[in-house]
């Protein structure tokens, strides 16, 4: 098993209004949507995404505006190639000031309207804006690191040691650059975190969905929703810490991005 990130998930209150907010400020455009009875989930993404890049999956549901943050999940980052004008550039549309580059050389971070914090970091590969990682908290570095090692079979890329945190990059082995990665974020002090419902999950893009959730099962991965429960479409498991994990195939040359 071998799979880049398919894109991340979050929930969002008013949909037209997270729509906006991302094609004004981060120029993203809207890549495909499904609408259910009660509940419609977008795709978007910048316009010249690479093929392996991510998409972020926007998820509304009907009659539900007041969503928990939690602190489980962190954010994720999109790519730029100055990191002081693109925040400013931000601040110039109206995006509300939260951490600028002046406090965190090298990097800074907005919030969208649902308060989905969105980290900015300079990078010289993949499209603007688009998305470089996403970030959780974990409760056991050796076993968070263990999980992704044995079950998804990804190779730590890169780790930042503080005096009271560490940040643990992975990503699947020979993965391009304009894939998303995965940060992983352990603090010493031994706290525990809550999910919230504002996120929902990551999903991982794999080749064949019996045989791969086979081998998560071979690899006591949680059976949380088994493809038979989702009409063989997709698939859950989740990681030590109770993080969603979505399998999905997907064919990138198809007219649809949803497997329905």
């Amino acid at each position: 098993m071998n799979g880049i990130l398919d894109h991340t998930m979050i929930r969002v209150a008013e949909l037209e209004e997270s729509l906006s907010w991302y094609e004004q400020n981060l120029a993203y455009e809207e890549k495909d949507r499904f609408e259910g009875d009660d509940f419609t989930i977008v795709y978007i993404g910048p316009a010249e995404m690479h093929e392996d890049g991510a998409l972020l999956e926007l998820t509304h549901n009907e009659g539900e505006t007041d969503h928990e943050l939690g602190d489980a999940w962190g954010h994720v980052a999109v790519r730029v190639e100055d990191v002081n004008d693109a925040y400013y550039e931000l601040m110039d549309n109206g995006v509300e000031d939260y951490r600028p580059p002046e406090e965190n050389p090298g990097y800074a971070f907005v919030k969208d309207p649902d308060g989905h914090e969105i980290e900015i970091v300079q990078r010289d590969h993949g499209a603007r804006w688009s998305l470089d990682h996403t970030m959780i908290r974990v409760e056991d570095a050796d076993e968070a690191l263990g999980y992704w090692t044995r079950k998804f079979e990804y190779d730590e890329v890169g780790r930042w040691e503080a005096d009271s945190f560490a940040n643990y990059f992975l990503e699947p082995r020979d993965a391009p650059e304009e894939a998303m990665s995965l940060e992983l974020t352990y603090n010493y002090d031994g706290r525990t975190y809550t999910m919230g419902d504002a996120w929902g999950h990551l999903c991982v893009r794999i080749d064949d969905l019996q045989e791969d959730w086979d081998q998560l099962m071979t690899r006591e991965a949680p059976d949380y929703r088994d493809p038979e429960s989702c009409d063989n479409l997709y698939a859950f498991t989740k990681d030590q810490d109770g993080h969603e994990i979505e399998l999905i195939e997907r064919d990138t040359s198809a007219d649809s991005l949803f497997p329905f």
